[in-house]
């Protein structure tokens, strides 16, 4: 699902950066680095995050570290929320992981407010809000740029909404999505306890800050959402199936003890390791949907499946449809890092104001 239709704009395309964490600081990196090699690009208005918002001089990396230092304000989305802050054609860059932004976007939107995102609340959650997001687009005249919300701006959805615009048929769709939970299963070895790997993976900065985040699966549930819905499934969150590597016991406990007691994983992953082995084959937490449903969890597959392949925090991915029913299309690439999901957001900006 996405809008189309952008009008000609009789004003100067201005852009908006919301989110100064990894993600909104690799934007800003890659952004004057593009600027200084003679890029063209809209002109960088606001920069906000949850404390403050700055309107931007001709180096926005001075703002950036203004911002990241910053006390909290009294609203600092006001700016950008008010018809005054954003005008038609402007985009938003969304480099957040907020519920309350993602309920921005269809407003935006239905201004005529480009938005840019590697926010996945927009179409990974309610179906109703991912529907509301297509139809304010449309209706506004505005585009929505998704590319970094699965596979960190690998070409998967713009693959997806090619085959479907072309008559293609999809049928299934699986893949590794989490960048985190491959880079586990990769190393994991049956020799180490799980839960070192898990402690390795939070170190290097893999996992999110509560590594829970990434092994209850709900990241991948909310990715395949969003895959699913550029194939034309109409697939609601409830949906899909999702099996959880986070035991009951750690679910409800404070972080500092949940990680004091990942060592509760470390039987039950060992136990399925051990059996893929006997079946000669691997463990990879997979995502998929086909027409009969969608599962989320973690799987044995041959040594020779689609999926099994990859390394490191690779996403894999496998298109099954008319065209591709003998041999799936397998698109595969680093799924996760700061870098390339800010060189994704700033493609999706670039492909708005060129037109």
């Amino acid at each position: 699902m996405s809008a189309v239709l952008p009008l000609v704009h009789e004003q100067p395309r201005r852009l908006a950066l919301l989110g100064t964490g990894t993600v909104g600081s690799a934007f800003v990196q890659r952004y004057q680095a593009l600027q200084s090699r003679g890029v063209t690009l809209p002109r960088f208005s606001w920069l906000a995050n949850s404390r403050t918002t700055f309107r931007c001089s001709a180096e926005p990396v001075l703002e950036l570290e203004q911002a990241k230092r910053a006390a909290r304000t009294v609203s600092a989305l006001q700016p950008w929320a008010e018809a005054e802050g954003l005008q038609r054609g402007d985009v938003v860059v969304d480099a957040t992981a907020s519920d309350d932004v993602a309920n921005w976007h269809e407003q935006w939107l239905a201004r005529g407010v480009h938005v840019v995102t590697a926010n996945k609340l927009g179409q990974g959650t309610h179906w109703s809000r991912a529907e509301a997001i297509a139809e304010s687009g449309t209706q506004g005249g505005a585009r929505y740029g998704d590319s970094a919300t699965v596979g960190a701006g690998l070409p998967l959805l713009s693959s997806l909404r090619a085959l479907v615009a072309g008559g293609d048929h999809i049928h299934r769709v699986e893949g590794v999505l989490s960048g985190s939970l491959a880079w586990l299963f990769h190393h994991y070895d049956g020799q180490r306890p799980f839960s070192a790997w898990v402690g390795d993976a939070l170190s290097a900065g893999y996992t999110e800050p509560d590594p829970r985040v990434d092994l209850s699966g709900e990241d991948v549930r909310r990715k395949l959402l969003i895959l699913a819905r550029a194939s034309s499934f109409a697939l609601r969150s409830e949906q899909v199936e999702v099996t959880s590597l986070v035991p009951d016991a750690l679910v409800g406990l404070p972080l500092e003890d949940a990680l004091e007691q990942l060592c509760v994983l470390d039987a039950p992953i060992q136990q399925q390791w051990r059996q893929a082995r006997l079946e000669g084959g691997c463990l990879r937490f997979i995502g998929g949907f086909d027409h009969a449903g969608a599962r989320v969890g973690l799987r044995i597959v041959p040594q020779d499946h689609p999926l099994a392949g990859g390394a490191q925090t690779d996403n894999r991915v496998a298109i099954h449809s008319d065209r591709y029913n003998a041999q799936p299309l397998l698109i595969q690439g680093p799924g996760a890092g700061a870098e390339v999901t800010a060189a994704a957001l700033l493609d999706d900006v670039l492909s708005i104001t060129r037109l």
